[in-house]
């Protein structure tokens, strides 16, 4: 994978479009793995998903509030030349992805926006569990809880555990930190980008009533649901996750 900004990311390229591209965020703990390939490979989109700083591939240590990765983010951005973008961000990367839009209106050309609370509801035992190397065990298993649908596949949940794992206690503590500390209830009612909310009906990490209440705020916000899926149902669900986006694209392909 390429590097710019310090940052480590996929591409998926597509000469033939003019469109903005479509920029992918994963959530706390994550990386461009976080992401499917239908939705990595959108057809007829120029598509990236980045490794944010402690993730992935990316060096560097990770943040504590969600201002600082952003701040990441659109170093990218510039560093690569892509002025605007349809950003698309999970959980805290949603959160990224909406203080950017509230931030740096121009950047942004419309937002996707899943999984995401505002607030979040930090469970406070994860924060302390994080902190104590005794204890690390126990918030990565609560975190695995809280992340899949009791239909999800065994062989899914252990392949994004093992990957959990891999993040250092530190880096995760940070993200959820920045969770705790994200609330943009006041500033919702600003945002004027093209808006695509998707929840699963069966997460418990941001329970669907957060999504509605998005869908609410955000002026001409829609808002999609996908039934028996959970925190991380992009992965639990690509197909659909992949076509809720690209009718949305196609959508509003005219004013983007």
């Amino acid at each position: 994978m390429p590097v710019a900004a310090g940052l480590y990311y996929f591409a998926h390229e597509n000469d033939t479009t003019t469109l903005p591209p479509l920029l992918l965020i994963h959530g706390a703990g994550g990386s461009h793995l976080s992401w499917p390939h239908e939705i990595r490979r959108l057809p007829g989109r120029t598509v990236y998903a980045l490794d944010l700083p402690g993730h992935g591939k990316s060096d560097a240590f990770g943040e504590q509030t969600i201002s600082a990765y952003a701040t990441h983010v659109l170093s990218w951005m510039e560093s690569v030349g892509q002025y605007r973008a349809f950003i698309v961000g999970h959980s805290m990367g949603g959160a990224i992805a909406l203080n950017i839009a509230a931030s740096n209106p121009t950047r942004v050309a419309g937002l996707g926006l899943l999984g995401l609370g505002s607030p979040f509801e930090v469970p406070h035992d994860i924060l302390e569990n994080l902190t104590n190397p005794a204890m690390v065990s126990a918030a990565l298993n609560q975190i695995k809880a809280l992340s899949f649908s009791p239909d999800s596949p065994p062989r899914l949940v252990e392949q994004v555990f093992k990957r959990l794992i891999e993040v250092r206690p530190s880096v995760l503590r940070g993200d959820f930190l920045a969770c705790a500390r994200f609330d943009m209830r006041l500033v919702l009612e600003q945002v004027q980008h093209p808006t695509l909310i998707i929840a699963g009906a069966r997460d418990l990490m941001t329970p669907l009533r957060y999504a509605q209440l998005l869908s609410k705020k955000i002026p001409g916000a829609e808002l999609r649901v996908i039934p028996q899926a959970g925190h991380l149902f992009m992965l639990e669900h690509p197909r659909e996750t992949a076509e809720f986006l690209q009718a949305f694209l196609q959508h509003h392909e005219y004013f983007l």
